[in-house]
């Protein structure tokens, strides 16, 4: 569906500009803009290897099931349905850090390793599980302590103080994550 809008989109882009004899906007688009966000993607690339490396040494190490052993109470609370010890667990736990340290796309893979363990979990396979939607809300709207890319971008776009935007980051995402939680807990007991 998303391939259709997008194809639909650009078509209808191309052709207002070759009515509106501004052909020049496509050349831009397809040379200037597509140089740009390679760039970009590579920049992304240094970030999400160094946050993988180092949540691949603290697994190993150890230090995830010490973290994971310390937010056992909260993640009960929150997935009950799940066992303990079972390895969706220490998933979550890598996932929440790596989003709590901004590193969202780099949580990306934490997050489809997580799914993968709900759904060897989840009975009824083509519906998601109330663990699932749990821990999708709280992967979509998770509370940011150190917004990473976002500062990179802004560091990248010559802001004076990149690191001005933590702050409110900090609270609007931690609002978000109550709020989900509140509301996936009231759902659940209704459906």
């Amino acid at each position: 569906m998303m391939n259709i809008i997008w194809f639909i989109m650009i078509i209808v882009g191309m052709a207002v500009a070759v009515l509106t004899q501004n052909t020049h906007v496509i050349n831009d688009a397809v040379i200037k803009n597509t140089q740009e966000a390679v760039v970009f993607a590579i920049g992304l690339t240094g970030i999400m290897a160094v946050w993988l490396g180092l949540m691949n040494i603290a697994e190993k190490s150890g230090l995830i099931k010490k973290i994971g052993r310390i937010m056992s109470p909260f993640i009960r609370l929150l997935y009950p349905e799940i066992p303990k010890d079972h390895p969706a667990i220490s998933s979550i736990v890598m996932n929440m850090v790596a989003n709590m340290f901004g590193a969202g796309n780099s949580a990306t893979a934490l997050g489809l390793k997580t799914m993968e363990e709900l759904q060897r979990m989840n009975h009824h396979k083509n519906t998601a599980s109330n663990a699932m939607c749990m821990f999708l809300v709280i992967n979509m709207s998770s509370i940011q302590l150190i917004p990473l890319s976002v500062l990179k971008i802004r560091a990248d776009a010559g802001s004076l103080d990149a690191t001005e935007i933590i702050g409110t980051s900090l609270v609007a995402t931690a609002v978000s994550t109550i709020v989900g939680i509140v509301a996936c807990k009231l759902l659940e007991r209704k459906y």
